[in-house]
């Protein structure tokens, strides 16, 4: 299961970096992917990067602004999120589907994964 972290409250224009580590695989055998979810609203998809992290996709409302990446040697994938505004805030889940080789494909789509986090909340206000 990933383990998220990283969230807190920020100042409209400000950054936060969220961090998902994962454990019992490597990130060569998952995709992972980032869901937020505002108070009355549905699930929505934010962020995938595929297994062989060379494909990244991003929700049209944070290109330019948010950042998926990831260091293999820690098993974690980051979310880098700048220029916050306060419709980003949310409950932030990453999400894990394990692959069985290495694919070049992602999805934000939620049923796409297997493994969600717990969440870490992120709220954006003055």
């Amino acid at each position: 299961q990933p383990v998220e972290s990283g969230g807190g409250l920020v100042q409209p224009g400000g950054s936060l970096r969220l961090s998902c580590k994962v454990s019992g695989f490597t990130l060569n055998d998952l995709s992972i992917g980032w869901f937020r979810q505002a108070p009355g609203k549905e699930r929505e998809g934010v962020s995938c990067i595929s297994n062989s992290g060379i494909t990244t996709k991003y929700v049209d409302s944070v290109k330019g602004r948010f950042t998926i990446s990831r260091d293999d040697a820690k098993n974690t994938v980051y979310l880098q999120m700048n220029s916050l505004k306060p419709e980003d805030t949310g409950i932030y889940h990453c999400a894990a589907v394990r692959y069985y080789s290495i694919s070049h494909y992602c999805r934000i789509t939620s049923t796409d994964f297997e493994s969600w986090g717990q969440g870490t909340q992120v709220t954006v206000s003055s």
